[in-house]
């Protein structure tokens, strides 16, 4: 069954409305017809909308709701992947395993071993790419919400993003003692929200450990051999969904 979001202002009683590519893609590429049932999510909620398509409109799907179900696909911790800009096309593999996993928001970041560099044009142009690989991962894992993407920020930014969440950990290749990265993934209590800092290639520098450690960022080891940046990220939101489903 096909998954698809909308927003709750398109929502009103037993009619449920889909706008934008998803138009086209429901009716020119899919070639679905009146009566064939999809799945929709609001984006904001774990209800997931069993529906069937009314019609097509212009521009719109026209779809009759069957009934509600909650969801239940959700982490039940909200995962913030400060992610470390990578080289190549990496992000896009990162950004689709990690919503996969469960990651709430994504927060791309410049660090000081950053190979890609990007200018304010073509941030924007990137960020936009990475959320449509979210949404499109969202949707092949029948996710209840597309996370979200944001422009990429320093360093400095994202240390103090990361500020008001509940538990911040940062891997790093010098921390040793496995016992104290065991503890506290086990500590983190469901409901709460959970920062996780990644290198780039060559990984943060003395500098970037040492300012997030004093705003209370933790570094951990995630074992005895070193990572590559796009599977560190993927290791922990394992833990998580191991611990938690």
């Amino acid at each position: 069954m096909y998954r698809f979001f909308t927003d709750q202002s398109n929502i009103s009683g037993n009619d449920i409305y889909i706008t934008g590519s998803d138009y086209n893609h429901i009716r020119n590429v899919l070639r679905m017809k009146p009566g064939e049932v999809v799945s929709v999510s609001d984006g904001e909620t774990e209800k997931e909308y069993r529906c069937h398509i009314e019609g097509f409109e212009e521009e719109k799907v026209h779809l009759r709701l069957d009934f509600i179900k909650e969801a239940d696909v959700e982490l039940p911790v909200r995962v913030t992947l400060f992610q470390g800009l990578p080289k190549s096309d990496k992000m896009d593999y990162i950004i689709e395993k990690c919503t996969e996993l469960g990651v709430s928001e994504v927060i791309p970041v410049r660090t000081s071993r950053s190979v890609m560099k990007l200018d304010e044009k073509k941030a924007g142009k990137r960020t936009e790419h990475w959320q449509g690989k979210a949404e499109a991962a969202a949707k092949q894992s029948k996710r209840s919400m597309i996370p979200v993407v944001h422009e990429p920020v320093s360093m400095a930014e994202a240390v103090k993003m990361c500020g008001e969440l509940d538990n911040r950990l940062i891997p790093y290749e010098l921390s040793e003692g496995f016992e104290k990265t065991r503890e506290m993934i086990s500590n983190i209590k469901p409901g709460s929200t959970v920062g996780i800092f990644i290198g780039p290639e060559g990984g943060f520098s003395e500098e970037e450990i040492a300012l997030a450690e004093s705003a209370g960022v933790t570094p951990v080891t995630l074992g005895k051999r070193i990572l590559r940046t796009e599977t560190a990220a993927l290791v922990v939101l394992s833990w998580l969904v191991y611990i938690y489903e």
